[in-house]
């Protein structure tokens, strides 16, 4: 079996995928079949091997960072939308690719395209009780509740949602300010999820997600136990509406933070599935394991240049240090997963509403995929550095993990060689990092947005002046107005403003985009029926384990 690296061709292919209501999918084939466009490994049966219920239904895999939190309603990142996507269930969920009923059985859609109708199936939580349309109103009532402090609840407004109610115990409806073609998505996406509004009274600041005493979920595994630091234990969840189709017993996700670590442990049979290989080891991987996955991502790493800060707030400053970076050496010589040059924050899987990929038609904004030197060089020189000459030396921060370190060094290296400026490094835990961030205590750190759904929207709604994810501490109403006014239009003219908006946010570089996601990951052969869904997100309610 073959293996390849990603191409743009890929990328191109997962914009077709989403289009048509399909997830990219994992491969490691130089060619895939055209049916697979899941990121899943499907369930086999040979004959005289042991049934899979022979077999122990424990998966071991390797979470990475603890996460800050598997509160539905509080989570802002990845690796705590991993455990929550196995925990929780929202209206729908995405399987194969679709979006499939779940604890929706059924919806309609009004036709002015603004009124959406769940039926709440008969479903029931973790420790028995029923399911009503009234833990949706407190679910997502609370994420809008100031008070819970929640860090996603703009994404409602990025729904235009415009209000809910509980019709009935099993009708909830959902009512839009304008029509949204993505709003199903959301559907689907963490924040939206219902939570027990008895069971998160017991606990503050989501400390009953970890709890098992108070821990009550939907989804088909529930907690068994958290110790902090070292692992997080799912059993399977015996009320799931789906528990019949549930294989898995047990998973054990751990919290191996060192890469290298994970790798000989997942080697050595201890792991099942490993979420980040080392990158140094990615060529041999490639070469030589059948079991290492490379497949694209809707997501967009890059360089957060804190605005209100100097020497960031000169714009010639920022769109230098920019210009500096070498994309296509970082991807092919450091990240070596398959990487896209970025040349802006949008990544290639959005299209606008005549078909074309919203990223290449924005533009490049005089970057390249290499490191456009003597022009960095001349802008920072008008704006007072001649050769790096009197440039402060500033911070770079990043989240600990070894592929940021190797990422921030090679940027820190760039910088000196085409600029003569010195950057130091800076790490910090996850959970800190995103505090830091979020407050703006920082000069430069590392950025990275995947997308909550596919449209431009998901990356540039970041950057509004109240957005908690505008790292960047950029103000500027003329692009406020703009993504407002794109909420209340449609087709060309909704991308027309997004277009305008999205070449004043380039055009001022208040972000260094770096390159396209792509996943590398490693799952074991007996490991069968896991997917990935096309927001990146494990989901492993219907895999099993077979020998």
């Amino acid at each position: 079996m073959f293996k390849r690296s990603l191409s743009l061709l890929l990328i191109i292919l997962l914009v077709v995928s989403m289009v048509s209501g399909c997830t990219s999918k994992a491969t490691n084939q130089a060619t895939a079949p055209a049916d697979e466009t899941t990121a899943s490994k499907e369930p086999t049966e040979t004959a005289g091997e042991p049934k899979a219920n022979q077999v122990e239904q424990k998966l071991v895999w390797n979470i990475g960072v603890e996460p800050k939190t598997i509160d539905p309603g509080l989570n802002a990142a990845s690796d705590g939308g991993y455990i929550i996507n196995n925990m929780f269930e929202g209206l729908l969920r995405e399987i194969n690719g679709r979006l499939e009923p779940a604890m929706a059985e059924s919806y309609t859609i009004s036709d002015d395209g603004l009124v959406y109708t769940f039926k709440i199936r008969d479903a029931k939580w973790s420790d028995g009780k029923a399911i009503t349309a009234n833990d949706f109103v407190y679910s997502w009532s609370r994420v809008l509740d100031p008070e819970t402090a929640s860090e996603y609840a703009w994404i409602f407004d990025e729904a235009n949602v415009d209000s809910f109610r509980a019709v009935d115990d099993k009708t909830f409806e959902v009512t839009l300010k304008v029509p949204t073609p993505y709003f199903l998505g959301l559907a689907a996406f963490g924040t939206f999820f219902p939570v027990r509004e008895d069971a998160v009274a017991k606990g503050a600041d989501g400390l009953w997600a970890i709890d098992p005493t108070t821990s009550i979920v939907n989804g088909p595994f529930m907690l068994e136990s958290y110790i902090g630091g070292d692992k997080i234990v799912l059993v399977k969840n015996p009320n799931y509406w789906q528990a019949d189709k549930v294989k898995l017993d047990r998973i054990e996700g751990l919290m191996i933070v060192d890469s290298s670590t994970a790798l000989t442990a997942y080697q050595s049979g201890s792991i099942d599935v490993l979420q980040t290989p080392p990158t140094e080891e990615i060529p041999r991987l490639i070469a030589e394991d059948p079991t290492f996955y490379i497949y694209p991502q809707d997501g967009t790493y890059y360089v957060v240049f804190n605005t209100g800060k100097a020497p960031f707030d000169d714009i010639r400053v920022r769109k230098a240090l920019s210009l500096a970076l070498d994309r296509k050496a970082l991807c092919e010589t450091v990240t070596k997963s398959g990487e896209i040059p970025a040349l802006n924050i949008v990544s290639p899987t959005s299209l606008d509403s005549e078909g074309n990929i919203f990223s290449q038609k924005l533009g490049n904004f005089d970057l390249a995929e290499t490191a456009q030197v003597e022009e960095a060089q001349k802008l920072l020189a008008e704006a007072g550095y001649p050769n790096g000459e009197g440039f402060p030396v500033v911070e770079y921060m990043y989240s600990t993990a070894e592929s940021h370190k190797k990422i921030a060094e090679a940027i820190q290296a760039m910088w000196k060689q085409n600029l003569n400026i010195e950057i130091t490094l800076a790490n910090q835990e996850w959970a800190v990092f995103g505090d830091t961030r979020r407050a703006g205590n920082f000069q430069v750190c590392r950025g990275g947005w995947k997308g909550d759904y596919s449209d431009p929207m998901t990356y540039l709604g970041m950057f509004l002046t109240d957005s908690p994810m505008n790292f960047a501490q950029w103000e500027n109403a003329e692009y406020d107005s703009l993504l407002e006014q794109a909420r209340e239009a449609t087709g060309k003219d909704r991308f027309d403003l997004l277009y305008k908006a999205g070449a004043i946010e380039e055009g001022q570089y208040i972000n260094a985009p770096l390159y396209t996601y792509t996943n590398a990951i490693m799952v074991k052969d007996r490991v069968v029926g896991w997917e990935m869904n096309s927001r990146s997100s494990w989901f492993f309610g219907f895999a099993e384990i077979i020998e």
